[in-house]
C-alpha cells in the first residue's frame, strides 16, 4: 500500500464521499514533535497497524499497538499519545462522521449505510460498553484499507458503491471481532513483555539474537519469526527501537551528555548513536533536545 492522506474537503477524491473526513496511510521514518498529541475525536475512527509498536492512549486508557492490531476511537473519546508523536512504523486509518451517535445506542450512518437500523443500534451499544479499544491481530483490516485505496484512486466504475461497502464491511469487522474478543487481553505472550523488559533494565549489554531467543527458550529461527510476527521488526531492530526511546526519554528528562546517554543506552559510540538516532527521527540528539526544551 503507498502513502496517502486525503483529508475533506481538501482532496477531490473524497467529495463523492462527505462522510468520511480522512482517509490514509503513511509510513512513518522520521518523529515529528507534537505531530500526535492527545485530542478529542469529533469521528468515529479506525486504525490499522502495518508495521511498528504504538504507545497511544485512548479515552485515558494506555495502550500498546503492534502489527496487525487496530484500534477503534468514538466520537468524544480522547486519543493520541503521551509523547506528542508517532513512532516509526506504518499506519492506516479513516475518519468517519455518522449523522448521529450516542452512547445510548444511537448511530445513523447515512443514505450511503446499506447496515440496517436495527443492526446500527446494536453496533453502537457494543462500541459504547467495550472496554478494549484494540483489537488484536486483525489482518482482514489491513485488506480492507488496502482495497478502499484501489477503489478510490482507481475510480472505475461502481467505486463509489464499492467504497461504502467496504467501510460497511469495516465496521461490521471491528464489531464481530470484538463480540469474539470477549474482553480477553491482548495475546501477546506475556514471556515477550519480560523479555522486553529485560532488554531494557539491561540496555547496554550487547545482546545477541541466539542470547534473546534462549531467554524464551526458543531457537534463534523461531524466535525471530515470532518477534516479527508480533512487532513488524526483526529482534535487533526491534531492540534498536528500544534503544532509541529510552534515549529519547533521558533527552527530555535528564541533562546527562549524549555520549553518556549513546553508551548507557547500548550504543558503541556517540557518533553511532547520533547516526541511528537521526536516522530514526530525523533529528541528531542534541537537536531533538534542544527543539524538546524550546517547545516546551
Amino acid at each position: 500500500m503507498s502513502q496517502f492522506f486525503l483529508q475533506q474537503p481538501a482532496s477531490g477524491e473524497l467529495h463523492p464521499f462527505p462522510h468520511i473526513i480522512e482517509l490514509a496511510c503513511q509510513k512513518i521514518q522520521h518523529i515529528q514533535l507534537n505531530s500526535f498529541v492527545r485530542r478529542q475525536s469529533a469521528e468515529l475512527r479506525f486504525f490499522y497497524i502495518t508495521e511498528g509498536k504504538f504507545e497511544w492512549v485512548i479515552n485515558g486508557q494506555p495502550f500498546t499497538l503492534y502489527a496487525g492490531d487496530s484500534a477503534v476511537v468514538l466520537p468524544q473519546q480522547e486519543f493520541g499519545s503521551d509523547k506528542g508523536f508517532l513512532d516509526p512504523g506504518t499506519i492506516s486509518w479513516i475518519a468517519i462522521q455518522p449523522l448521529q451517535f450516542s452512547k445510548n445506542g444511537q448511530l445513523v450512518l447515512g443514505s450511503w449505510s446499506s447496515i440496517p437500523e436495527n443492526e446500527c443500534k446494536s453496533i453502537a451499544r457494543l462500541l459504547s460498553v467495550n472496554h478494549l479499544p484494540v483489537l488484536s491481530k486483525l489482518g482482514i483490516a489491513g485488506s480492507i484499507f488496502n482495497n478502499l485505496q484501489k477503489e478510490i484512486r482507481g475510480q472505475e466504475i461502481g467505486y463509489s458503491v464499492r467504497v461504502n461497502q467496504l467501510i460497511d464491511e469495516l465496521l461490521i469487522t471491528v464489531v464481530r471481532h470484538l463480540t469474539r474478543q470477549n474482553n480477553l487481553q491482548r495475546d501477546f505472550p506475556q514471556i515477550f513483555m519480560k523479555l522486553e523488559q529485560a532488554l531494557r533494565n539491561n540496555l547496554d549489554h550487547q545482546w545477541l539474537v541466539d542470547e534473546m531467543a534462549v531467554m524464551v527458550g526458543l531457537g534463534t529461527t523461531a524466535f525471530t519469526e515470532k518477534v516479527k510476527n508480533y512487532t513488524g521488526f526483526s529482534p535487533l531492530h526491534y531492540l534498536i527501537n528500544i534503544r532509541i526511546a529510552e534515549a529519547i526519554k533521558l533527552l527530555k528528562n535528564t541533562n546527562r551528555s549524549v555520549t553518556d546517554i549513546a553508551l548507557g543506552t547500548g550504543f558503541y559510540s556517540s557518533q553511532h548513536f547520533s547516526t541511528t538516532f537521526k536516522k530514526l527521527t530525523g533529528y541528531t540528539p542534541r537537536q531533538f533536545r534542544a527543539n524538546h526544551i524550546k517547545k516546551t
